[in-house]
């Protein structure tokens, strides 16, 4: 039987999940788990639902476990190291001097993309988005994205958990809809928002990556639906990859 832990111990019996869980290829079984560790199931168990809790781990349809997104993003601020906002912010005006059009910058918190920078358009009727607004995943471009990078198994958790609320009659309210959308997506490196969050915005966007591949944030281009062109998708794209280089990311 197991003596009670201290809180030195608890954190050496985390440090451990979270080594075995980082090293595997897929998602890690309890069962795995508990065996390269050498903890007894039932503690593991208990650690893993914490860490889950937390957003520090995530646990699979399957009842595996991968890192969470909580760890992503801590990890993405040490390897990169600076502002992600600095670096974009001189891009982003270019790419809205170019178009014409709103660019915003979005990171992942949760189940929902956060804004925390933008460049308005010049137009009277334009797109304006609130830095600080949030949208869940599933409506908007990056968003898309950012689920379809983690794969299949991460998209149907994040179905289960929201139950995908409609916010428009184009919103994906299925999960076979919204896999195939955020999969396709993730194959041309490029998502529409098709009036899924609001009637009448259609979004472009690309995903930012870190020194380490790491998804650090999205780039988007928003337009009343009307003026929205897919010659945006090169610009856009290219936009993204400029940003992710200045990050110290290497696609070759």
């Amino acid at each position: 039987m197991e003596k009670p832990t201290n809180s030195i111990q608890v954190i050496e019996r985390l440090a451990g999940l979270l080594d075995v869980i980082a090293a595997q290829d897929e998602p890690a079984s309890l069962k795995l788990l508990s065996a390269e560790t050498g903890l007894h199931p039932s503690t593991a168990f208990r650690i893993l639902a914490s860490l889950a809790k937390q957003g520090f781990v995530e646990r699979t349809s399957r009842g595996n476990y991968q890192l969470g997104i909580k760890l992503m993003q801590l990890g993405s601020r040490v390897s990169v190291g600076v502002d992600v906002r600095k670096i974009a912010l001189p891009l982003m005006e270019k790419l809205r001097d170019e178009l014409d059009e709103t660019v915003n910058l979005t990171v992942r918190e949760g189940d929902e993309v956060v804004y925390i920078e933008r460049t308005l358009a010049r137009r009277m009727i334009r797109v304006e988005q609130v830095i600080g607004s949030r949208a869940p995943l599933h409506v908007t471009a990056v968003g898309k994205l950012m689920l379809g990078d983690q794969g299949d198994a991460a998209c149907r958790s994040y179905a289960q958990r929201s139950k995908l609320p409609a916010y428009t009659v184009n919103t994906h309210t299925t999960i076979t809809a919204l896999l195939q959308d955020c999969l396709a997506a993730t194959s041309c490196s490029y998502a529409r928002d098709n009036e899924e969050a609001e009637l009448g915005v259609g979004c472009i966007g690309t995903l930012i990556r870190d020194a380490s591949g790491q998804v650090v944030a999205g780039l988007s281009v928003s337009a009343p639906i009307e003026r929205r062109r897919d010659e945006w998708i090169a610009h856009v794209m290219e936009v993204g990859r400029q940003i992710s280089q200045l990050l110290g990311y290497n696609a070759g």
